[in-house]
């Protein structure tokens, strides 16, 4: 098995499309999920990109995938990494190509100054919160995501 971890390229963009459905109806929200290739070529290969990918292959096939984004930190004065997505293909799981992605996302904060690799994990995600234990990864005590979108989004901006 020949494993490669790289940067996306412009035709992994449906598999990463794929791979957010699936991790959607995963999350069982399956019908909260819109991305659209085209969203996705836009946002990762636009004029201006905002969010970033990593894919892991296996024999040249795309196996898996962390989506992340740059945050700031006004604490440390210093920017991070924000993962959005970390999805393994279920025929390429326990091969360690999550493990592969997160130490290639942590080898890019470390080389870039960045102080922070941070995500957030649905509380029942028992398999994923075991997983993240073992990195070490600690739970932000203290902190609860809050979320404003939809007609709330529309009434706060009003």
């Amino acid at each position: 098995m020949s494993v490669t971890i790289r940067e996306a390229r412009p035709d992994d963009v449906d598999a990463l499309v794929r791979f957010v459905h699936e991790l959607a109806a995963y999350e069982r929200e399956p019908e909260s999920c819109h991305l659209t290739a085209a969203q996705l070529h836009t946002a990762l290969f636009g004029d201006s990109p905002a969010v970033f990918a990593a894919v892991a292959t296996v024999d040249d096939e795309v196996a898996a995938m962390a989506l992340w984004f740059v945050t700031f930190s006004t604490w440390t004065g210093v920017h991070g990494i924000h993962l959005e997505d970390l999805y393994v293909s279920p025929a390429h799981r326990r091969h360690g190509l999550a493990r592969a992605l997160l130490a290639d996302l942590a080898r890019t904060c470390l080389d870039r100054g960045w102080s922070r690799l941070e995500w957030a994990v649905l509380d029942w995600n028992t398999p994923a919160l075991d997983f993240y234990a073992t990195l070490s990864s600690v739970p932000t005590a203290g902190w609860t995501t809050h979320r404003v979108d939809g007609d709330a989004l529309r009434a706060l901006a009003t």
